[in-house]
């Protein structure tokens, strides 16, 4: 549940701000009647990932068994593949989110009602498409299908009250900060999912090794135990693991992790040439 709690709180805090910025901006600038097509665009954005998460939980329900494990597998590595991005987005644009939205934004007004209904709908939808399929590839991966939803649905409860809290001005925190150090524990929680998206794909018969035990730790972690479920639900810690699971886990894990917390880069102005002389 702490996982997809995670997913919640980090996705849903991304688009409360993107909104919270985005109404605070029309509302100083005297523009409230605009703010109409702001939340139509959210309201849309969030139906649209709800009906993407039914279609879904839909389209895999009627698959044979190897062709539900093939699917979920690749969309775990799908899924894998946009977190990944939103962390590293997030980690290089945390800084300057308000200016960034407030330019697009200008933009949006200049153009009318329908760029302002696009720019929040862009702005929620994208976040809301990558918990729908994070929480689905959660709901696979656990075979539970009240927790994952419960915790994205807190995780998005206290995203919601923090992003009000950042409206109004009531709390101040370093944005910087806490989203390097929430992507670094996604990372992790990433790095699980593609593990098991490969294991997935072998039960499906598109990867071999399945037999093939890099180690078993049933007995010290038994599934059913709540140690074993915690490490399920947080990290999709599997006690028996295959090789192609454990290769998968390092080579995503090490590189990412390295990358992500590698300084980042300055562009220094080149020198300005000397003077030639006469």
């Amino acid at each position: 549940m702490f996982a997809n709690y995670l997913i919640g709180l980090r996705e849903g805090l991304e688009a409360s701000l993107v909104v919270g910025i985005l109404v605070a901006y029309l509302v100083k600038s005297g523009r409230r009647d605009r703010l109409p097509p702001i939340w139509a665009g959210v309201l849309t954005a969030v139906a649209l990932s709800l009906a993407f998460g039914a279609v879904l939980t839909f389209t895999s329900s009627r698959m044979s068994f190897e062709a539900q494990e093939a699917f979920g597998g690749s969309l775990s590595i799908v899924a894998v593949g946009f977190v990944t991005w939103m962390v590293f987005w997030m980690r290089r644009t945390a800084r300057h989110l308000k200016a960034e939205l407030q330019g697009k934004l200008d933009a949006a007004l200049a153009m009318g009602t329908l760029a302002l209904v696009l720019t929040a709908f862009i702005a929620v939808g994208r976040e809301g498409l990558e918990t729908a399929l994070f929480i689905w590839t959660a709901v696979q991966a656990t075979g539970q299908s009240t927790e994952p939803v419960i915790g994205a649905g807190l995780g998005l409860a206290s995203a919601v009250v923090l992003g009000y809290l950042f409206y109004r001005g009531a709390v101040k925190i370093n944005l910087a900060k806490f989203f390097t150090w929430t992507g670094a524990a996604l990372v992790v929680v990433a790095a699980g999912v593609f593990s098991y998206g490969v294991h997935d794909l072998q039960e499906a018969g598109v990867l071999p090794g399945l037999n093939d035990i890099a180690f078993d730790v049933s007995d010290a972690v038994p599934p059913s135990s709540w140690y074993g479920t915690l490490l399920k639900g947080t990290v999709n810690f599997s006690p028996a693991s295959t090789w192609y699971e454990v290769a998968a886990w390092l080579a995503y894990l090490l590189p990412v992790m390295t990358l992500f917390f590698l300084p980042s880069r300055v562009k220094t102005p080149a020198p300005a040439a000397a003077p030639a002389d006469h």
